[in-house]
């Protein structure tokens, strides 16, 4: 895509980080915004420093309700991003089913809520596009990581089974992989983060990807090679490299 202007975008879990750096950029370039969080005070400062129309939508993905609430209050969109997620790292000898039942609950089935609200119609219009936010930690599991990685492999492969479906209609799908990125989230890290990118940086290349026709990006490319290549190696010699 190369005109953004008079495009109505729905961003969910704009309120900070990674989708309040995607919107200003989005916004610069002419789209209509539709902001969703749980926060409504972070959405309305957002909202009001965008030089472009911005809608602020108070949103709980882990509730049924409050998303076929906030997706009636929306209303018809050009497209839709994916950015929500929560983070708490923790192994499988310290389960802690709480916050395991959130991440998954948030990051993948709230995906999977907001999308039920939105793709019948664009499937019945045969038009619409489709970015999801997943990591290059879902390309294959990592220790101390249960809970986010899977719900962020949930993501890819919740994508890829869409353009599978899709690739062939009017509704594009596409699914951003990204490293490390500095927010709230990556704080709760006690260990040194590769090629952690800066959130404006980020949407940069987000959207630049939402601007191809390409299905999938994971950056940094660099660091991404690893965990792309950590796909074709044996379990054996896996595990013993990335335990």
């Amino acid at each position: 895509m190369s005109d953004w202007t008079g495009k109505r975008y729905w961003l969910v879990g704009a309120s900070e980080g990674l989708g309040a750096a995607l919107a200003r950029r989005m916004s610069a370039k002419g789209a209509e915004l539709v902001l969703s969080a749980r926060s409504k005070e972070s959405l309305e400062a957002l909202a009001a420093e965008l030089p472009g129309p911005a809608q602020v939508q108070v949103i709980d993905v882990s509730d049924d309700e409050s998303v076929a609430e906030a997706a009636e209050a929306v209303g018809r969109v050009d497209g839709l991003v994916w950015l929500a997620g929560v983070y708490w790292p923790f192994p499988a000898t310290e389960w802690n089913a709480g916050q395991a039942t959130a991440m998954a609950d948030v990051n993948f089935t709230g995906a999977v809520r907001v999308l039920g609200e939105v793709m019948p119609d664009m499937v019945a219009r045969d038009a619409g596009h489709i970015v999801l936010t997943s990591s290059l930690t879902g390309f294959r599991g990592l220790p101390g990581s249960i809970g986010y990685t899977a719900s962020k492999a949930g993501i890819m492969s919740l994508a890829e089974c869409m353009h599978a479906d899709l690739r062939a209609t009017g509704v594009r799908v596409q699914v951003v992989n990204p490293g490390f990125i500095r927010t709230r989230l990556t704080d709760k890290n006690d260990f040194k983060m590769p090629f952690i990118m800066e959130p404006e940086a980020a949407a940069g290349e987000m959207l630049d990807h939402m601007e191809s026709r390409r299905f999938k990006k994971s950056f940094p490319w660099a660091f991404s090679l690893v965990f792309r290549v950590s796909q074709f190696l044996p379990d054996w010699l896996y595990f013993r490299i990335f335990s």
